[in-house]
């Protein structure tokens, strides 16, 4: 029961980080770290942040090779 629940706490928190991610791509608005002023916290939130671009930058290349996919002209 407990480590289900890690799971769905971790899991949670990384589809957030993706948010955070596409938004960054998308909008250019970014979560200023440098603001954070312990050095540690600012490092972890970096950490977290990252794994949200990893994960977005994987989902983005799959779209992109799927023949399900098609890039819209505006």
């Amino acid at each position: 029961m407990a480590l289900g629940r890690l799971f769905h706490y971790t899991v949670d928190a990384v589809l957030v980080s993706t948010v955070l991610a596409g938004i960054r791509q998308s909008s250019g608005f970014a979560i200023q770290t440098s603001a954070i002023p312990d050095p540690t916290l600012r490092s972890l939130a970096e950490s977290y942040l990252g794994i949200g671009e990893k994960i977005f930058n994987m989902a983005q290349a799959s779209a992109i090779n799927s023949e399900y996919f098609r890039k819209q002209t505006r």
